[in-house]
């Protein structure tokens, strides 16, 4: 069970990264080229928050079945993935939500784009981060593979 959810967890990340780089890239180019904030907008960022949301579910239910919160925090490999990876998973899950939820409340468009980019954006760097710390704390992970 511990396999399949590690999978699914390592390739759903690959959705996640698509959608905010899609939500990112069309937030810019709204903000920047004054467009209209579209039902084809709101929907994308939805999807964004929904897969970010999934992602997170799926890392929960990994960090506490495998006992990550157990492990020695003195050693590299147990600190990464006992407080920094999921600190880190946490604040773009609230850096997804409230950029959402924000770009929903604001009724100028150029403005929801602008809310878009800056928090989906923050989120985007936070989970890159996190992705190349894994790498330097697990050196037998790639950034490609499972």
């Amino acid at each position: 069970m511990y396999q399949i959810l590690k999978s699914a967890h390592s390739g759903w990340r690959y959705v996640v990264v698509a959608l905010l780089l899609v939500a990112i890239f069309t937030a810019v180019s709204g903000w920047l080229g004054k467009k209209t904030y579209t039902e084809g907008n709101r929907k994308l960022n939805v999807f964004a928050l929904i897969s970010v949301h999934i992602q997170f579910l799926l890392g929960l239910v990994i960090y506490f079945t495998n006992g990550w919160f157990k492990v020695d925090s003195s050693v590299v490999y147990g600190r990464y993935w006992k407080m920094e990876h999921i600190s880190m998973m946490i604040l773009a899950v609230i850096l997804v939500t409230i950029g959402n939820s924000r770009s929903k409340k604001i009724e100028e468009a150029s403005k929801k784009h602008k809310t878009v980019f800056i928090f989906f954006g923050f989120a985007l760097l936070i989970i890159t981060v996190a992705i190349l710390l894994m790498l330097k704390a697990d050196p037998s992970r790639h950034l490609f593979g499972m």
